[in-house]
């Protein structure tokens, strides 16, 4: 049985994947203004994978006897200085994230929760794979995004990137 201290976790959990959703479409609308429809696209489907986060997490407290709570969404608007901006902050939240999904599975290592550590499992690798986007994502800005030529290719590329649903099973 999953423990109520770890539920918890989860639940919270749950709230801050779907802020993260809020704030990715708020980087897509930033660069929608900006007329950046590939950097838009690709917060897009980021905000979209933020949500199928959420709602695994809120299944797997469902599948094991928990209750979901929901807590106000913070609103993640925020004025950005310039294209790279929103970036380095991507990165910054995916660090973040990383951080709170770790914590669970300590204190699930700790409680000796077999389950939810195999269900972590996934979310570990899949943060990884978040990390790594987000600094791919600046490393090309870096070299390719004060170039207008450049921009413009890297928001093409942007732009054929589509929203996969995870396939975990739980």
């Amino acid at each position: 049985m999953l423990a109520q201290p770890i539920a918890d976790l989860i639940n919270a959990q749950v709230n801050k994947e779907f802020y993260s959703a809020y704030l990715y479409l708020d980087m897509a609308n930033f660069y929608a203004e900006k007329g950046l429809l590939g950097y838009e696209n690709w917060f897009k489907v980021q905000a979209q994978e933020e949500m199928s986060h959420a709602l695994l997490f809120r299944q797997y407290l469902l599948n094991n006897g928990h209750a979901v709570s929901f807590t106000e969404i913070a609103n993640p608007s925020k004025q950005y200085e310039d294209f790279k901006q929103p970036l380095v902050d991507a990165l910054k939240h995916e660090e973040y994230v990383t951080s709170s999904i770790n914590s669970i599975y300590e204190e699930a290592s700790k409680a000796k929760d077999y389950r939810t550590l195999e269900f972590l499992n996934w979310f570990i690798k899949e943060q990884g794979e978040e990390e790594m986007n987000a600094q791919e994502n600046i490393q090309k800005f870096e070299v390719f995004g004060s170039d207008n030529r450049g921009l413009f290719m890297l928001n093409q590329e942007l732009a054929g990137r589509v929203f996969s649903p995870p396939s975990l099973v739980i």
